[in-house]
């Protein structure tokens, strides 16, 4: 299988893999491959919160001309997945290769397929009106991989983010800047630019480890090779390992109170509603509550909204803001590559990431460990310290010592 991602989180899904017990993994641009069994394709898609979509790698080789092309696609094992009447669009990309043609490459493998199904089901139509299998053809440098999507609607699509307010952020990406963190369930958090509320969302999610597929429907739910029973074994362990008890401390605040009435339906939605507060506040107003929390945040940085001399002014006013914020760690995304002279503070870490199609980095400033016997929330709530996945037993909470300086 492959767990495809957006750039810089191919070591963050490659985590949340070996948390669900798939420690056997190739990690590559763009992806991580890993050799899994029927179940995992339903485990993966109701738990993996930063990867995009999961496919199963039907089979990779080397192709320099279209013959060997359809000769290699040809002798897979199509019908294992496809049945009689399943849907079969084919998409594909090609680079540096010399089957450059993408609508040529997908237009033969589609009639390889055609040609293999024939065979094994013994008919010479196929009217696909039945479930999704949509294939992907992925060429680089010759080497030619044949993919099928289990997913449908990549994995950003929770469900709870009905609403769409200026320059959101996509879900995979707000649990990515969660989960390279230093905050777990036993720490205050703050987002201060939380517009329509994916970060703190995203925090409560995984505060409360709630697998953020279990609500949704997946392409694969309607396969034929996979039993039923197996999506019901993997979303009720999903739900079996939900934290109810304990209180989150989270705040979302922003000035926009419309992002913010979005905000609040979006976390009812989420069913976190109880675990995070959204306030109307200026961000040069904010103040700490509590100690060793996190700041984690996507301030405007004029390139989709805004204006760029106003996104440098909010990261001038930053410097004064985050000194308030003594004790805790504070991580900024943004896509102002002059952000810390700015804010008149060197970050401990950088890390490259795009949101959407924008170069962004994601400066992390580490505050110190909290000292003994340090207590933020209630004892019920740190005996759940946040996971990266819920079901195994790794425990795989990002802390000083793990995800956010290993990665």
């Amino acid at each position: 299988m492959i767990a495809t991602a957006g750039f810089g989180l191919e070591a963050v899904v490659a985590r949340e893999l070996k948390g669900l017990g798939y420690d056997r993994q190739t990690v590559a641009d763009g992806r991580v491959t890993f050799p899994a069994d029927l179940n995992a394709i339903c485990r993966s898609n109701v738990w993996l919160r930063t990867a995009d979509r999961v496919l199963i790698k039907v089979g990779s080789f080397e192709a320099a001309d279209f013959g060997a092309l359809f000769d290699q696609t040809t002798a897979l094992d199509w019908a294992r997945w496809i049945p009689s009447d399943g849907q079969f669009p084919v998409r594909g990309k090609s680079v540096r290769s010399q089957l450059h043609s993408v609508p040529d490459c997908q237009a033969i493998v589609k009639k390889a397929i055609v040609e293999k199904l024939k065979q094994t089901h013994h008919t010479a139509w196929f009217a696909e009106r039945g479930p999704l299998f949509a294939v992907e053809v992925s060429i680089l440098k010759d080497v030619v991989t044949l993919s099928i999507d289990t997913t449908g609607p990549g994995l950003h699509k929770r469900g709870y983010r009905t609403l769409v307010g200026p320059s959101p952020l996509k879900e995979t990406l707000a649990a990515a800047l969660v989960q390279l963190s230093y905050w777990n369930s036993s720490r205050p958090f703050a987002d201060p630019f939380c517009g329509t509320g994916t970060i703190p969302i995203e925090a409560a999610l995984l505060g409360r480890n709630m697998a953020p597929g279990m609500g949704r429907k997946f392409s694969s739910d309607d396969w034929p090779a996979i039993p039923k029973n197996l999506w019901h074994e993997a979303r009720q362990e999903a739900r079996d390992a939900a934290v109810r008890g304990g209180k989150l401390s989270i705040v979302g605040s922003d000035l926009d109170e419309a992002s913010l009435s979005m905000a609040r339906r979006h976390a009812r939605n989420a069913a976190v509603e109880a675990d995070i507060h959204f306030e109307r506040r200026d961000f040069s107003q904010i103040t700490p509550q509590g100690d060793y929390g996190c700041v984690i945040c996507n301030p405007p940085y004029g390139e989709r909204s805004g204006d760029v001399a106003d996104a440098e002014a909010l990261a001038q006013k930053s410097s004064e803001v985050f000194g308030r914020f003594d004790t805790w760690s504070l991580y900024v995304l943004t896509a102002l590559a002059n952000f810390e002279r700015l804010c008149q503070r060197q970050a401990d870490r950088r890390r490259k990431l795009y949101n959407g199609r924008i170069a962004c980095t994601y400066f992390q400033f580490h505050g110190p460990r909290p000292s003994a016997g340090s207590n933020n929330v209630p004892a019920s709530a740190r005996e759940h310290e946040t996971k990266i996945v819920g079901p195994s037993g790794d425990d795989g909470h990002a802390s000083e010592h793990g995800l956010s300086n290993g990665l």
